[in-house]
């Protein structure tokens, strides 16, 4: 059986990458290379699975939703993506770089006996990246 949570957090970012030209970052990035970035509001599922308990759920909600928001949520919700997330330190703060640095995070340490399985961010309406967990 599988459980999706949703949450919701705004964040902001600039796609760039140092060692390339301003030019060359314009041309791989266009609007989001903006200098002074821009912003999201992001749609993050995670997936968890595994059997029914014996309270008839996969996974207790709560401690799901609280293990999300000490380990992700308080860590990116109105930040700057690029700037302020030192899990992201180094690397181009792409959704996709976000994605494995959020299911990064959430199985360090992992404390349900449920499975964590997807890690889904909705950037746009028509960008949906999905991490499946190994």
């Amino acid at each position: 059986m599988k459980l999706t949570r949703r949450y919701r957090f705004c964040a902001s970012h600039r796609l760039d990458v140092p060692a390339l030209s301003a030019e060359q970052n314009r041309k791989l990035y266009g609007k989001c290379n903006n200098p002074y970035g821009h912003g999201h509001d992001y749609v993050l599922d995670v997936t968890v699975e595994g059997p029914v308990d014996g309270m008839g759920q996969v996974a207790n909600r709560r401690e799901l939703d609280e293990w999300v928001d000490a380990r992700v949520l308080q860590q990116i919700d109105h930040k700057n993506l690029s700037k302020d997330v030192p899990a992201l330190a180094g690397v181009v703060a792409t959704t996709e770089n976000l994605a494995r640095s959020i299911g990064d995070s959430l199985q360090q340490g992992w404390p349900l006996a449920a499975r964590l399985r997807r890690v889904r961010i909705m950037e746009t309406g028509r960008n949906v990246f999905e991490l499946e967990m190994k």
